[in-house]
């Protein structure tokens, strides 16, 4: 069984539901309190034993580069200031431990995917979606290296939602269970509710064998006209083992605005330099005081 040692972030997308803060900025970098979108996912990857991150990114997007890179002048300044240099160490990314490809066109997440083939080459590999924010620890992507090591093959991550809700998301059909472990059998996308198969939601982490990119070179459309990695995905059901994992932590969708403030809430209610001020912030707000 190969390890899984690079992982793939797909950040070229637009961001216009947070328009105009990402008319200069990337949507991946906008901060969760104090450290961008982004710098999450790595730290997730990271912990989860991954090597190499292939960002595939677009136009606009520079900024992504520029923060996982060496910041010469800003560290010469904090340091010739007598200022601690630690906060800066997760955002370099050594020689050879990133690499960068463009997708020209916006033609859908497996387009997205499959622009990484020749980064990827023979090797399973993982697959962060960084707005879909995974707050938990062991963090997401270890959960899911960890049920690897068991099973291997395909693993998705998932999460149980209100059964009404399972109309806005990718859905999978289940089988056999075994904790947080679950047969994945079929996949559907943005099944009516009466029609759903479950209530187990697709959460924007995933760990694929390479035989996926042979679905993606056909090029093949699905839903609103985009390559579907979705689509890709269940035609390798039957043929490699796929499972799910059901993600112990909380999930927030920071590609929605309700989303992204709630991720900055969570995280500020446990950070100790400020969980107490932005607290009694949310209490007074609750309380109508209208001093706050």
């Amino acid at each position: 069984m190969k390890p899984i040692r690079k992982a793939v972030f797909p950040v070229a997308g637009l961001g216009t539901r947070f328009l105009p803060a990402t008319k200069a900025i990337p949507k991946e970098m906008l901060p969760v309190v104090d450290r961008p979108l982004i710098q999450y996912a790595i730290d997730e990857a990271r912990e989860a034993g991954i090597e190499q991150m292939i960002f595939v990114t677009g136009r606009g997007k520079s900024a992504i580069e520029d923060h996982f890179d060496v910041a010469f002048e800003l560290e010469k300044t904090m340091s010739e200031r007598g200022k601690d240099l630690s906060v800066l160490g997760p955002t370099r990314l050594g020689p050879g431990a990133c690499a960068y490809v463009r997708q020209q066109e916006p033609l859908g997440l497996g387009h997205a995917i499959w622009c990484a083939r020749d980064i990827v080459g023979d090797e399973p590999f993982a697959i962060f979606l960084p707005d879909e924010f995974m707050h938990g620890s062991p963090g997401c992507m270890k959960q899911m290296v960890d049920a690897y090591h068991k099973v291997g093959g395909n693993l998705i991550s998932v999460l149980e939602v209100p059964h009404e809700q399972v109309s806005s998301y990718g859905v999978i059909a289940p089988g056999a269970r075994d904790g947080a472990l679950t047969e994945v059998t079929g996949l559907v996308e943005k099944p009516p509710v009466a029609e759903a198969p479950s209530n187990l939601i697709i959460s924007g982490r995933y760990i694929l064998q390479p035989e996926v990119m042979r679905v993606l070179e056909r090029q093949e459309k699905g839903a609103g006209g985009e390559i579907q990695l979705t689509d890709a995905m269940a035609t390798m059901i039957g043929t490699q083992p796929f499972h799910a994992v059901t993600f112990d932590g909380a999930r927030y969708d920071c590609g929605s605005k309700a989303g992204y403030i709630q991720a900055n809430l969570a995280v500020a209610l446990e950070r100790p330099d400020i969980a107490d001020e932005v607290r009694a912030f949310i209490l007074a707000k609750l309380n109508g005081d209208s001093a706050f």
